[in-house]
């Protein structure tokens, strides 16, 4: 999936605006102008400027706007090269066309890069209805949301959609990596335990759905081995996809990717609740500071417990 975004003018964006009014959405999310959505792309356009073409149509829609008046020369383009997309997303198992029209079940994950902190998967399945719903909401990629808005989003998805979300917690996750397994292989399995049980709960509520799109973030084939070196497999008939960037083709693996990044939010704000001390994200400077004070309080046993022991910064830190 690529996307593209275009810097431009007051001016321009008025006159996209104007050229995109027959497929306005709604709500636009906080901060856009507006947001639109054809066949082929989304649209959002912020106050900033900055124009976000999102889907598979998203070059060639933005193509019509860069050879026009008014797109800035620093316009940005982020998008796959040939042979990146050759090995990354190119294979049998990528989404096909209009794949939003479907009915799918959304798979996503996050904390995998944070030091402190339990990796977190969610799994989501919406109905037609509850995908418009969720669209007036301006439900998207939770790494383009601010965390407030993800606070304010979530209790609303948990209410509207059927999901399930599971949370491997840094101990386990010491244990696990210790034994060998790498974190593409935890991920697998939470992914496929997440899966599991949403088809487990959609048909016993006579739940209707096509197949399955997971964010890639490994090859099909690596998946599938990652499963297999657990004795585990996919066994459904519904088809199974996987996409970079997926939570931009399909709204459930949006959804999904709120509830994870949520669930990761109200676990690092317990971290802080029950240490006493400022737990931040990610894993730079102010993590390692963070973790000395940590360790200087509580221990070296504590701090185990709560961080991805064999990151980098375990070793700068002690």
């Amino acid at each position: 999936m690529s996307y593209e975004v275009l810097n431009v003018s007051k001016n321009k964006v008025s006159d996209l605006k104007k050229h995109y009014q027959s497929v306005l959405k709604p709500n636009p999310p906080q901060g856009a102008l507006f947001a639109a959505k054809t066949k082929e792309c989304s649209i959002t356009a912020y106050q900033s400027g900055k124009v976000l073409f999102q889907g598979k149509g998203a070059e060639v829609e933005a193509s019509k706007w860069k050879q026009s008046t008014g797109v800035s020369s620093h316009s940005k383009t982020k998008q796959k090269s040939s042979s990146s997309r050759a090995s990354v997303d190119n294979h049998t198992y990528y989404p096909p066309n209009q794949i939003e029209q479907q009915i799918i079940l959304g798979s996503d994950e996050t904390g995998t890069g944070d030091y402190f902190g339990p990796m977190t998967v969610a799994c989501v399945h919406l109905t037609r209805e509850q995908m418009n719903t969720i669209d007036s909401w301006g439900v998207r990629d939770s790494k383009t949301i601010k965390d407030e808005t993800i606070r304010a989003l979530a209790p609303k998805l948990i209410h509207e959609c059927t999901y399930s979300l599971l949370i491997l917690n840094n101990k386990k996750y010491n244990s696990l990596q210790e034994k060998g397994m790498n974190q593409g292989q935890m991920k697998a399995i939470l992914h496929h335990q997440a899966i599991s049980n949403v088809m487990k709960k959609c048909d016993e509520a006579n739940l209707n759905y096509d197949g399955v799109l997971i964010d890639q973030f490994v090859s099909p084939s690596g998946y599938f081995k990652y499963l297999s070196s657990q004795k585990k497999a996919w066994k459904s008939e519904k088809p199974i996809y996987f996409a970079t960037k997926a939570e931009g083709i399909h709204p459930s693996v949006a959804a999904a990717s709120i509830l994870a990044r949520y669930s990761f939010l109200q676990e690092m704000d317990k971290l802080e609740s029950t240490l006493g001390v400022p737990v931040p994200k990610g894993a730079g400077p102010n993590v390692d500071k963070a973790a000395k004070e940590l360790v200087r309080k509580m221990g070296q046993d504590t701090l185990y417990n709560v961080t991805k022991w064999h990151f980098s910064n375990t070793s700068r830190v002690l």
